[in-house]
């Protein structure tokens, strides 16, 4: 697993100093992390947080083996056995360059602790959801730069022509997609109040 490219790193590290404004988390939880980009980017700003990371493929597992996060767990964040197992566990969820999701937002409220913040990247806007959850929004912008569903992270793990080329496709439409109608998203901070469920 390679680190990240340059302007990659530029924007994870954009999308964590959303957070700066507010007290550093103890723990922080990052949704579909794959090999935990984010968190290792997002680790400049918050030296002391403890990163975990949740997501479908192996890849979690090597990410925790490669100390990019303090646990990994291979698992959909919807699922019932995760999301009591992880009840209240997390200061900061991010759920970045999705579709707002209902039930992932309940699941991803269910593991957040009362006053924690949940960033949302979404080509939809989650405000309204979030709201009638309990929840109060503190920020909300438009994104230029969303960068679409990785082609990288689905091959295998393996150095070679294939994952090269992937790569720079992965960075191209990125930068082809930046400012255009499809690239636009919402990126949301949301608290969650100690009287939401």
């Amino acid at each position: 697993m390679s680190a990240p490219t340059a302007p990659s790193v530029r924007r994870l590290r954009s999308t964590a100093r959303a957070i700066l404004p507010f007290p550093e988390p103890e723990s922080w939880l990052d949704v579909d992390t794959g090999d935990a980009d984010f968190p290792e980017a997002a680790r400049t700003f918050f030296p002391y947080t403890a990163f975990d990371g949740l997501d479908p493929t192996p890849r979690v597992l090597h990410a925790q083996a490669i100390e990019r996060l303090e646990e990994g767990y291979q698992a959909r964040l919807t699922d019932p056995r995760i999301v009591a197992h992880l009840r209240a566990r997390y200061d900061v969820v991010s759920l970045l360059n999705r579709r707002a999701d209902p039930a992932e937002l309940q699941a991803a409220l269910a593991v957040l602790r009362p006053g924690g913040h949940l960033l949302v990247e979404s080509r939809d806007d989650p405000r309204a959801e979030l709201e009638s959850r309990g929840c109060t929004v503190i920020a909300t912008a438009r994104r230029s730069a969303h960068v679409p569903a990785r082609l990288t992270a689905r091959l295998p793990d393996t150095p070679g022509v294939l994952t090269f080329t992937a790569r720079a496709l992965d960075h191209t439409l990125a930068l082809l997609l930046a400012g255009t109608r499809f690239a636009k998203a919402y990126r949301v901070i949301a608290r969650k109040e100690p009287s939401a469920p």
